[in-house]
Formats: structure tokens, sequence, C-alpha cells
């Protein structure tokens, strides 16, 4: 019972990890030290998207269920609980490149809300 109750914590640890790369940026507004650990989330998703990498929490998610008697699965985190509710069919490169672009694009946009919103801010200061 605990390999099953560790692997669920594993499955919403790599969600709450997913969107903090995602949306992070926005934690960067209210402390500024905090753009040292989005970053790195950041790229990390990205380059799992971009080069079809498998993040290292699904092998732990993996021997948790096996550990707890249950069937692991042999497709990346992404593939097996968010691709099925997105797209009915399996994952492709081309769609992972896509993902891959998404994430690079909202942390763009957020990043240059940011940083606006710092010059705007900076030059209220200065007037």
């Amino acid at each position: 019972m605990i390999y099953r109750i560790l692997a669920d914590l594993i499955v919403i640890l790599h969600l709450l990890f997913i969107a903090f790369a995602l949306l992070g940026g926005l934690s960067v507004i209210w402390r500024r030290y905090l753009i040292f650990v989005h970053l790195p989330a950041a790229i990390w998703v990205s380059l799992i998207s971009f080069k079809g990498w498998i993040c290292p929490l699904t092998p732990l998610e993996n021997h948790l269920r096996n550990a707890a008697g249950s069937k692991g699965y042999t497709e990346g985190f992404v593939e097996h609980y968010v691709i099925p509710i997105v797209y009915p069919v399996n994952l492709t490169s081309d769609i992972q490149m896509v993902f891959g672009v998404i994430a690079l694009v909202i942390n763009i946009f957020i990043y240059a809300l940011v940083s606006h919103r710092r010059l705007k801010k900076k030059i209220r200061k200065s007037l």
C-alpha cells in the first residue's frame, strides 16, 4: 500500500513540476530569486520535449508501482497521463516538439511580461 501511495505522490509531484515549469515565471514577479529555480525547470521541460527523453520521475514511479504489485508503463509521463486526455492517438515526435515550443513560448511571454513590469516600475521610481 505504501508503494502505491508513493507512486501516486510522484504523479502529483510530476504534475506540479510541469505546471511550475510552464507558469512558474510568474513567481518571479513575487520573488526575483525564483528565476534561478524556474529557468532550469523550464529548460529541462523543453529539453525533454525536444530530445524525446523520459523524465527520471517516470522510472521511479514505475518502480514504486511494480513494488506495489501494479503494472508500470513503458512510455513517458506525458504520453501515459496527459496525452490520452488531450490526444486520443499515440504521441509522435512532431507533437512532442510542439509541446516543447509551447513551453518555450509560454515562458518567453511570461518573462517578457515580468521584464516589462520591472522596467515600468523602475521608470516610475525615476520620475
